[in-house]
């Protein structure tokens, strides 16, 4: 019998939770039943996102400990009174945002993402860096059956993310979209914004990540170490829309200046620099600046479903969950190529 069978015989399961900040150990807690409107989950896989470095790191007001991980992907095996929707055995996905309370000024006008009494998968609550979470019903999402536990969880925020940001933008299909940074979010922003039908120019630091920029549907490769990616852009006609997915929004804020008119730079990679745009680039061309936060549930089963059908995946290293802390330390290096996922099943 495997340890995690005889865990969950015994009424426990094994988590890896931030206890202080930057230290993870393997615990194990007792389980427990769902609250009403909630669900249990086993869970399957858990991508490690940076954005997990706001738990770990104490970045957040934290209640320690915590477990950390919101790319979580697993199969329901209880419901708490009330919920209604899902069923047991559904295999279901959580991402950043762990509920909408449905009753704020923000979800009663649909915006559930800007939830005002919004809490966070990880941060407020426990995530998935581990064999079971409780999640509220309102923050799943469902799991097309041709997609792998381990390929769906990130997809559940990188994958959201710059999805999102693409089909909500003002660029349509067949209009130049640049994206900034060939990352764990760049390098599916790309595949994204191929499949979406857009001339796509990929922007990043170096000759050699060229092949990969190509390989993943990039029409045009721009090294930002030896060519000036605006000047590259004008001379392509313009972006109508630029991705920034690199946390050097500076950098990003320089390559504004390549946008046409009414093109707009969306930015989904926070970084601690400022965004600096000249007032004349603004006004002359009515050019914009915006911000992305990851997306509402229902933007999640699209996202999976257009993965799915276009066949866009994320490059992946697993690890077991045993080896949390060394997957977070190769992510925070930046040395994961592109996506770190936890695998739960033994």
């Amino acid at each position: 019998m495997s340890t995690a069978m005889q865990n969950e015989k015994q009424g426990k399961y094994r988590a890896v939770q931030a206890i202080a900040p930057g230290k993870l150990e393997l615990a194990v807690k007792p389980l427990i039943d769902p609250a009403a409107g909630f669900v249990r989950i086993k869970i399957e896989a858990c991508g490690v996102c940076h954005t997990d470095a706001a738990t770990v790191e104490g970045a957040f007001p934290i209640n320690w400990p915590r477990v950390p991980g919101h790319e979580v992907v697993g199969v329901i095996d209880k419901l708490g009174e009330g919920v209604k929707g899902w069923s047991v055995g559904n295999r279901v996905g959580v991402g950043y945002l762990a509920g909408s309370c449905g009753y704020c000024v923000c979800c009663r006008g649909g915006d559930l993402v800007n939830c005002r009494n919004q809490e966070y998968t990880g941060v407020h609550h426990d995530g998935g860096y581990a064999e079971v979470m409780i999640a509220k019903q309102s923050a799943l999402v469902s799991v097309p059956d041709d997609l792998s536990s381990v390929g769906a969880a990130p997809l559940l925020c990188a994958g959201l993310t710059t999805f999102n940001a693409l089909r909500n933008s003002p660029a349509k299909a067949g209009d130049l979209v640049a994206v900034f940074g060939i990352g764990g979010l760049g390098h599916l922003g790309v595949q994204y914004a191929r499949h979406m039908g857009f001339e796509v120019a990929a922007i990043a630091r170096g000759a050699e990540k060229e092949d990969l920029a190509r390989k993943l549907g990039a029409h045009h490769y721009i090294d930002s170490t030896t060519a000036d990616p605006a000047e590259a852009l004008k001379a392509l006609g313009g972006a109508q829309l630029i991705l920034a997915t690199a946390t050097s929004t500076k950098s990003a804020g320089a390559a504004f200046k390549g946008l046409r008119e009414k093109g707009q730079l969306v930015v989904v990679g926070v970084g601690l620099e400022a965004i600096e745009v000249s007032d004349y680039d603004l006004v002359f061309g009515g050019r914009s600046v915006a911000g992305s936060l990851t997306g509402a549930p229902a933007a999640g089963d699209q996202t999976l479903k257009f993965s799915a059908l276009a066949g866009v995946s994320a490059m992946i290293e697993e690890m077991p969950l045993e080896r949390a802390a060394e997957a977070y330390a190769k992510m925070m290096a930046g040395e994961a190529r592109f996506r770190m996922v936890l695998t739960m099943l033994e």
